[in-house]
């Protein structure tokens, strides 16, 4: 990447946040187009997307930006990524694959899901999209669509704390199913996810693709 293209994105990058900010819908809108210039969509939501948000919450965390902003900046993000993503639907596992599931457990926000629900289509995996779903709900899917790897994603802890509870619900049915766990929770506490006695967790989308590989390695 040359110097003039480098400088090219810091300035894109930093009207981004500004726009977000703002709540300026078409000023973050024209931004991101414009980005799409330095790359696929799927790698700008990636390199602009994700840290801004994150950048966006420390604001929020130390006082310089107000809640209504962080909200109105994730739901702007989730907007213009409708617009450049695969549609979301039902898949079921093909070529052998094994059976996989994506859900956000308890939360309301669909971001992290989405964007690691689009890069692992778009890298020719299959997986069914259980939206928004609780514990009890999430666990009768699981048996009822017999899945064999589940992907959590979570933006609070009282969520994430969850994880546990879905395994243990698991257990007491017999069933073995591995999880894949991620979000802000997990990265903030690098032990939290076995705690949780999750089997993985990803810290985004690339590391979602390589742990599913190597699962599939193990089993092949």
């Amino acid at each position: 990447m040359t110097e003039s293209v480098t400088k090219e994105r810091v300035v894109l990058f930093e009207e981004f946040r500004q726009a977000l900010e703002a709540c300026d819908r078409g000023k973050a809108e024209k931004v991101f187009l414009q980005t799409l210039d330095l790359g696929s969509p799927l790698e700008m939501v990636e390199s602009l997307i994700v840290p801004t948000l994150e950048r966006i919450g420390g604001d929020w965390e130390t006082g310089r930006i107000a809640l209504s902003q962080v909200y109105m900046s994730g739901r702007l993000c989730e907007d213009l990524m409708g617009r450049i993503l695969p549609v979301e639907g039902q898949e079921e596992a093909k070529d052998g694959q094994p059976r996989r599931a994506i859900v956000v457990l308890n939360d309301y926000h669909m971001l992290g899901k989405r964007i690691v629900y689009s890069v692992l289509r778009a890298s020719g995996f299959h997986l069914m999209d259980y939206g928004r779903l609780d514990t009890d709900e999430l666990v009768a899917r699981i048996i009822s669509d017999r899945v064999d790897e589940l992907l959590i994603s979570v933006l609070m802890l009282p969520s994430a704390l969850k994880v546990r509870k879905v395994r243990h619900a698991l257990k007491a049915r017999s069933v073995d199913v591995r999880i894949l766990v991620g979000g802000a929770p997990f990265l903030f506490d690098p032990e939290l996810w076995r705690e949780m006695e999750a089997d993985a967790m990803g810290k985004n989308a690339a590391d979602g693709i390589r742990i599913l590989r190597q699962w599939q390695g193990e089993k092949s």
